[in-house]
């Protein structure tokens, strides 16, 4: 019934003299052109372009097979992963190659190899920002509590040696050889106003404050032993500088200086031999060598 009431709606446009197909919509009427031949070419080489598709590369992912990734082989046995492993075959062996020279050479050898260099300062990075980016940043230019990378202020040394040792076996951690210093609550020790006269004495040995008298005298019996006579500091047991304007905590105030030496902060940084390869933790401390404040 439907079919014969198209066909009798089918009429020739007066325009075009072409039928139309009986459909009509808002007084625009549907002329029954012939697909154009081109189109008609082009599709049916498109069909025949699919099979030969289907038939040379993988196409049905659901039928791999054979430990297969990527679908069907094809003719060819053509996969996307095998593709991606044959391509990534020449980085893995650069990589290699480079890794095998870098493992060779000390420290300094790799300092003066500007090709191993740059190999060992990106490989340090990527260390870097998996390992030390939460607590350092990811510049390196550290935080409060977290020593800055970036200068050339070192509590345990900044030669690569240093900081290779520093790296492995952290700093107040739990391994036997870590590096570990402490400094007394001299809040227990010194009354109040011995502790604000030692801080504004520390205060002026970086050029902040005037210098007090009494300050002087109790940080020459308390303090000099460790910082130095100059307030320098001492490597060998993990004594910071005093004389520069650089603070792991706080900004040099008065008041956080006397709150370090009434009650001091102690920081831990983990030993990372048991986290880490021996590889990636020279890599690491090219990195952090590198960052500006190596030595």
């Amino acid at each position: 019934m439907t079919s014969d009431n198209n066909n009798k709606k089918r009429e020739i446009d007066k325009q075009s003299g072409m039928h139309t197909t009986g459909h009509e919509w808002d007084g625009i009427k549907e002329l029954d052109n012939p697909t154009p031949r081109w189109w008609l070419w082009v599709f049916y080489a498109t069909c025949i372009w699919s099979f030969g598709y289907w038939f040379v590369y993988p196409t049905w992912p659901t039928l791999s097979g054979e430990g297969e990734r990527g679908g069907t082989k094809g003719s060819i046995e053509w996969t996307q992963y095998r593709q991606l492993k044959e391509q990534q075959a020449e980085i893995v062996a650069r990589k290699a190659s480079y890794l095998e020279k870098f493992n060779g050479a000390s420290f300094k050898e790799v300092m003066n190899d500007p090709e191993i260099y740059a190999f060992a300062v990106a490989g340090g990075k990527a260390a870097f920002k998996d390992n030390c980016a939460t607590c350092h940043g990811t510049g390196g230019a550290g935080g409060a509590g977290y020593p800055n990378l970036n200068d050339d202020e070192w509590i345990w040394g900044g030669k690569a040696e240093d900081i290779y040792e520093t790296i492995k076996y952290g700093v107040r951690s739990s391994h036997d050889d870590t590096r570990i210093s402490e400094m007394p609550a001299f809040g227990e020790v010194l009354e109040a106003e011995e502790i604000t006269s030692v801080a504004e004495y520390v205060q002026s040995l970086s050029g902040n404050g005037e210098s007090s008298a009494s300050g002087a005298v109790i940080y020459e019996e308390n303090c000099a032993s460790c910082h130095g006579e100059s307030g320098k500091g001492d490597r060998e047991v993990g004594a910071p500088s005093l004389a520069d304007a650089i603070w792991l905590y706080g900004n040099g105030e008065k008041g956080e200086i006397a709150s370090q030496i009434r009650t001091p902060k102690h920081g831990v940084m983990q030993n990372f031999d048991t986290r880490l390869s021996d590889e990636n933790i020279r890599l690491l401390t090219v990195y952090v060598h590198s960052l500006g404040g190596g030595e």
